[in-house]
């Protein structure tokens, strides 16, 4: 559920006397509309197929460290089997690969922090 449609539901459930127009602090439905056809957002709350969603920009990330590790890898296989390697672009594989796991490890722990926030908010 994406938090436009968490504050669609929250507003539908809200009893009568403190529905959207009274709510104080709540998004009119009019107001939400408008947000939702600014962010480009669908009726389902999902984006166009022609975006890319956050889970597809996470697993191409991971994809491609995934690439630099075996890349790497195959490096320095090459160099030890005695084939035309220099140590140079040996080394340069592996710092490569060791750059874009700790950056992919880093950005995992923001998020992590971040969705631990979000779940100690109070709504």
């Amino acid at each position: 559920m994406n938090p436009l449609s968490a504050i669609r539901q929250y507003v539908t459930q809200l009893p009568p006397a403190v529905g959207p127009a009274k709510a104080g602090g709540l998004i009119p439905a009019g107001e939400l509309q408008d947000l939702t056809a600014s962010q480009g957002i669908q009726a389902g709350g999902t984006k166009p197929a022609g975006e890319a969603s956050f889970s597809n920009v996470l697993s191409q990330m991971v994809g491609e460290v995934n690439a630099k590790q075996s890349t790497a890898s195959q490096t320095v296989q090459d160099l030890q089997a005695g084939n035309n390697v220099s140590l140079h672009q040996a080394m340069i594989a592996m710092e490569e690969a060791s750059v874009s796991f700790q950056l992919m490890v880093e950005v995992r722990n923001r998020l992590l922090e971040s969705y631990q926030e979000l779940m100690r908010m109070q709504v």
